[in-house]
């Protein structure tokens, strides 16, 4: 039995290192892309586990790619970097030998978190150099040879193809678990029907938890005792601790080749939802996720004490009171303010369909506010809100994009809102699965506020009547003079990027490629930092 593991993502076996940003798409097993015909790829050194996975392709000609490599990529070489890097010798006064180059740049490879390296046939190697093969099976790197019939941009279009095709399956059936578990939901024995909808869904168990422990409901296929003990211990995990003290809301597990997840219900009432199947797919974690939102609602979530308490601190907001008198019918504490989007559906796509302001069902929304423990959520436009207490540290989800706040009190709920819109904006920009935003002092606390907001001001004065100009300066610093990450931080073409830096570089007549500078420029935006976050985004 493994130990159980509260990360919302269920995929992730517990207890495994952090993995390296990947794009929110199925990975390709590299088995299926070495059979395909068309390629004509051979695999002639490294392990050929069937679980090793792509997750995209890399051209790199480069003696050291190291830098330059994400984790989980097909690095594709045709040795041009070798004979300029590497001699036959091994002197002190010479280049190094060709074994000691290999085995250096194979480490280097691994240590980046590449999958696999393939090696092109033809202009500068007829055949793949012994020793790179002898250090891909010294590394555990699988080595591809690309015959020279087969072009590089073939093989990553290969890869982009199976990507889509997996997406489209796994859309396709997370799509149709969806209206399935909707559809039982709306029967007159909706609890049970969604429980056999679930069990079929993922060809495994599903039970439901009291707030006693009590198995209320259970459907499929009844596994082991051993495995039935496990699920009813993960369960306790998830369910509100004795004397208030946080819990997950979910968990997972494994045992006698069984994997199991339990999911809270209506955090903080005590239902909990558990699954045992004999696989963990992609999608599995969205289905279960919202089952887990419809049987929240069906044990009665909206009649309960939260959420009668939920709707007085509405309508007394209605009716004008401030939040900071409203949040103790909401719970005591600081809070975050999390920015959600859904994550895009075409391999490698960052930015939505054009005019789309944001892409969210309900469902998906409250099975994303399941997942970080709270149901107070909105559905905005360009991202999903979700107000989480302090005491639940927002974690990343498959299938999002998150940007959280500082945890604040409510007085500052305004401030953090802006401060997530920021953090998501940099997260997808970034691709990381989620940012926080951070408060950092440093040299601005030495200058008086009064005169730095002075300098600030004077210096800023030719371009602050142009809001879009400030912000497009704001962010492009912030991601180091990155046209392309700035372009999908602000959802404008990268040539509108370019232009509006030409603008601000002729309006405040400064060098922008100066690093003083960008840390003048820097500084006196971090000043006027308050007025930006609560300026609208740039048209």
């Amino acid at each position: 039995m493994e130990e159980p593991s509260t990360m919302p993502d269920p995929s992730a076996p517990a207890g495994s290192p952090a993995a390296p940003a990947v794009p929110p798409t199925p990975p390709v097993p590299l088995t299926a892309l070495l059979a395909r015909e068309d390629l004509a790829l051979r695999q002639i050194a490294g392990p050929t586990d069937p679980g090793i996975v792509i997750h995209w392709a890399h051209t790199s000609e480069m003696a050291d790619p190291y830098p330059y490599l994400l984790g989980g990529e097909l690095l594709l070489t045709a040795g041009v970097h070798v004979p300029t890097a590497a001699g036959p010798g091994g002197g002190p006064e010479e280049k190094p030998r060709l074994e000691d180059y290999f085995d250096d740049y194979v480490s280097r490879i691994v240590a980046a978190g590449g999958a696999a390296l393939g090696f092109g046939l033809a202009p500068v190697h007829d055949t793949v150099p012994r020793a790179l093969v002898a250090a891909c099976e010294r590394h555990g790197l699988p080595l591809l040879e690309v015959p020279p019939q087969t072009t590089f941009s073939g093989v990553a279009r290969a890869v982009w193809q199976l990507m889509a095709q997996a997406r489209l399956a796994e859309l396709r059936r997370v799509t149709e678990a969806q209206q399935s578990l909707a559809a039982a939901a709306s029967r007159t024995d909706p609890v049970p029907s969604v429980l056999r909808q679930l069990a079929q869904r993922l060809a495994g168990w599903s039970v439901l938890y009291g707030p006693d422990g009590t198995r209320i409901a259970a459907a499929g296929r009844g596994p082991e005792t051993q495995v039935r003990e496990a699920m009813a211990e993960l369960a306790r995990v998830v369910r509100p601790a004795a004397g208030g003290r946080p819990s997950p809301s979910s968990a997972t597990d494994a045992v006698a080749g069984t994997h199991l997840a339990a999911y809270a219900l209506a955090p903080g009432r005590g239902f909990v939802l558990g699954v045992a199947s004999p696989q963990r797919d992609p999608g599995d974690h969205t289905i279960a996720s919202v089952a887990a939102v419809l049987l929240s609602l069906l044990t009665g979530e909206h009649q309960s004490g939260a959420g009668a308490a939920r709707s007085s601190a509405l309508v007394r907001l209605l009716l004008g009171a401030a939040p900071e008198s409203v949040a103790p019918l909401l719970g005591d504490g600081r809070w975050f303010v999390v920015h959600a989007r859904p994550d895009a559906g075409a391999p490698g796509a960052v930015e939505p369909p054009p005019g789309d302001s944001g892409p969210h069902d309900a469902v998906a929304a409250s099975a994303l506010g399941a997942a970080l423990g709270s149901p107070l959520i909105d559905l905005g436009d360009g991202a999903v809100r979700v107000l989480v207490p302090a005491d639940r540290e927002p974690a990343p989800l498959p299938g999002w994009t998150l940007g959280v706040s500082a945890a604040v009190s409510p007085g500052d709920w305004a401030a953090a809102d802006a401060q997530a819109a920021r953090a998501l904006a940099r997260a997808r920009a970034t691709r990381a699965e989620l940012v926080r935003h951070g408060e950092h002092t440093g040299l601005a606390d030495l200058v008086p506020a009064a005169q730095a907001e002075l300098h600030a001001r004077t210096l800023l004065a030719p371009i602050t009547e142009t809001p879009a100009l400030v912000e497009t300066l704001h962010t492009w610093l912030s991601l180091h003079g990155s046209w392309d990450r700035t372009a999908v931080a602000l959802s404008v073409h990268r040539n509108t990027v370019r232009q509006r830096i030409t603008r601000c570089t002729a309006l405040l007549d400064a060098d922008l490629d100066d690093p003083d500078v960008r840390m003048e420029l820097w500084f006196a935006l971090r000043q006027i930092g308050q007025r930006l976050e609560a300026a609208p985004a740039p048209e």
